[in-house]
C-alpha cells in the first residue's frame, strides 16, 4: 500500500457546493493550499470581493470561514490550467442540469460540464492526480470519467511524464440554509473507488474533523447510487406529507398535527414532514427524474412510474395552491395585487433553482396578477432571469419590494412561500392596515398563528389547516 501525500486541491466549479465545501477544507486543513477554479468570471470576482456581502452564495456562517481562509490558503480563480497541473487532488463539482433535448430530454441529466471537466482534467494533469466526483451523478458516470481520462492521456502522452489517475466518488449530503454545519458536522462522509491508496489519501483529509465511524467507503457504483437514493427518498417524504395536507383541509385535520403524531414514530422519525408549497432546489426533482430514467433504461418501468408520481404530486401540490388563490379571490386575479413573501426554494438561502415562487408567481402572472415580491436575499435580476427560464404568458406585472410593509401596500393578498425567520410574529394589526379589504393571507409555509390575525379583517388560508 502506497502513501499518497496531498498538498494542493483544486475545484472545477465554484457554485452552491464547489464553494462552501472547499471553504471547510481549507477552514478545517490549513497545511493544504485550495484552488477553486471557474470560468464564470463575474463568480470569481464574487468570491473574491472584498465586501463579504457580495459572496455569490449566502449561507450562514459561510462569510466568516472566508475571512479567515481566502488569501491564506483558499484561493479562487478563473486560471483553470495552472490550478488543474499543479493539484494532487481534483473534484469536479460542476453542475448537472436535466437534458432539454436529444435522448433522455426531461429525464436524465447533462453531463457536458463533466465531460469538459474531465477532458480539461486529462489534458492538464501531471503525475498522479485523484480525481473525485463531488457532482450529483447518473450512476456509472465514473467509468465515463475513467474512458475520457485514460483515451485523452493517450492521445497527450507523447513526450510527457506518464500520467495516471485514481477516480473517486464523494456525493455531497447537504441542505442548502445549513450548509455549513452540514460540512462541518456531517451525518455520513461517503466515499466510492477502487484505489484503496487514493481513498485513504481523501479518508485522511476528512478525519482532520470527521471521525472516523462516520466516513463510510463504498465502491464507486454504489456511492454514485446512494446520493441519488437520498435525494429520492427525501423528496418522497416531502410529496407524502403534502398529499396528506390536501387531505387535512378537505376532512377538518390539522397537517401539523397529524406530523407531528406520525413523526414521533421512532420507525418514521419526524424529519421533511412540514407540509409546504412542494421540494425545489437544484437536486431533489433532477435526481429523482434521473432515477425515472436509469430505471426505464435498465428495464424496471415500475420502479419508474412508482418515483415519476413523485415529481407529478410535487406539481400538483403547487398548481393546487395558485387554484385556492384563484377560487379565494373570486375566480380571477386579473388586475389584483399579490403580495409574494419569499422567493427563495427555502429559508436562509438566496438559491431558486426550482422553487415552488417561480411556478406559482407565474401562474398567477399568467391570470393577469400585480405581483409584489419581497425576499431579503434573492436579487432582482435572480428572478428576473427565472420567469425568463420559462415559457408562460405573461398578462400580469411584477415588481420587488424592499421590505414587507412596502410590499403589501394596497394587495388584495398576501401569499407565504419562503419560511424566513422575519416572516414569523408580523404585527397583523399593522400589516392589515396597508391592505385592500376583503383581505387575503395564503400561508404554505405555517409561519402565521391564527390568533395574531383574529382581530383584523385579514381571510386567513394555512395549508393543511382544515376548517
Amino acid at each position: 500500500m502506497r502513501s499518497i501525500k496531498i498538498q494542493k486541491i483544486c475545484c472545477i466549479g465554484a457554485g452552491y457546493v464547489g464553494g462552501p465545501t472547499m471553504s471547510v477544507i481549507a477552514d478545517k486543513c490549513p497545511d493544504l493550499e485550495v484552488r477553486v477554479v471557474d470560468i464564470n468570471k463575474e463568480r470569481i470576482d464574487a468570491w473574491n470581493d472584498s465586501d463579504l456581502n457580495n459572496l455569490p452564495i449566502f449561507e450562514p456562517g459561510l462569510d466568516r470561514i472566508i475571512s479567515r481562509t481566502r488569501g491564506r490558503n483558499l484561493f479562487f480563480s478563473t486560471e483553470m490550467e495552472k490550478s488543474i497541473s499543479d493539484a494532487d487532488m481534483i473534484f469536479i463539482s460542476v453542475n448537472t442540469p436535466t437534458k432539454t433535448k436529444g435522448l433522455g430530454a426531461g429525464q436524465a441529466s447533462d453531463l457536458s460540464w463533466v465531460e469538459a471537466s474531465a477532458r480539461q482534467v486529462a489534458k492538464y494533469a501531471k503525475g498522479h492526480t485523484i480525481v473525485i466526483e463531488k457532482s450529483t451523478l447518473p450512476v456509472r458516470t465514473a467509468q465515463a470519467i475513467k474512458e475520457i481520462l485514460k483515451t485523452t492521456n493517450r492521445e497527450n502522452q507523447k513526450n510527457e511524464i506518464a500520467k495516471t489517475f485514481s477516480v473517486l466518488s464523494n456525493p455531497e449530503f447537504l441542505a442548502e440554509g445549513t450548509a455549513i454545519n452540514d460540512l462541518e458536522k456531517p451525518d455520513r462522509v461517503l466515499i466510492g473507488g477502487e484505489d484503496s491508496d487514493a481513498v485513504d489519501a481523501l479518508v485522511k483529509i476528512y478525519l482532520n474533523w470527521v471521525p472516523g465511524e462516520q466516513i463510510i467507503c463504498t465502491n464507486l457504483w454504489s456511492s454514485e447510487l446512494s446520493k441519488l437514493a437520498a435525494n429520492a427518498f427525501l423528496a418522497q417524504r416531502i410529496s407524502s406529507i403534502n398529499s396528506i395536507s390536501a387531505f387535512c383541509e378537505a376532512t377538518g385535520a390539522d397537517v401539523q398535527e397529524v406530523a407531528k403524531a406520525i413523526g414521533t414514530d421512532k420507525r418514521i422519525g419526524n424529519q421533511f414532514l412540514s407540509a409546504g408549497p412542494g421540494f425545489g432546489g437544484s437536486c431533489f426533482k433532477k435526481d429523482i427524474l434521473n432515477l425515472v430514467y436509469l430505471s426505464g433504461y435498465f428495464g424496471l418501468p415500475e420502479v419508474a412510474d412508482y418515483w415519476n408520481q413523485v415529481v407529478v404530486l410535487n406539481t400538483w401540490q403547487q398548481d393546487r395552491i395558485y387554484k385556492i388563490v384563484l377560487e379565494k379571490l373570486f375566480g380571477t386575479v386579473n388586475g389584483k395585487n399579490i403580495a409574494i413573501l419569499g422567493f427563495s426554494f427555502k429559508a436562509n438561502t438566496n438559491d431558486t433553482r426550482e422553487s415552488p415562487a417561480i411556478r406559482i408567481s407565474s401562474d398567477l402572472l399568467e391570470e393577469g396578477a400585480i405581483l409584489s415580491i419581497y425576499d431579503p436575499k434573492v436579487s432582482f435580476k435572480r428572478i428576473e432571469e427565472d420567469f425568463e427560464k420559462i415559457s408562460f404568458n405573461n398578462q400580469g406585472i411584477w415588481k420587488m419590494a424592499n421590505s414587507i410593509p412596502e410590499a403589501l401596500k394596497n394587495v388584495d393578498a398576501v401569499l407565504i412561500l419562503t419560511a424566513w425567520d422575519e416572516f414569523f410574529g408580523l404585527d397583523w394589526n399593522y400589516l392589515a392596515s396597508l391592505m385592500r379589504s376583503p383581505a387575503w393571507v395564503f400561508d404554505t409555509r405555517s409561519v402565521v398563528d391564527r390568533k395574531e390575525i383574529e382581530n383584523t379583517c385579514i381571510n386567513l388560508w394555512k395549508l393543511g389547516e382544515g376548517n
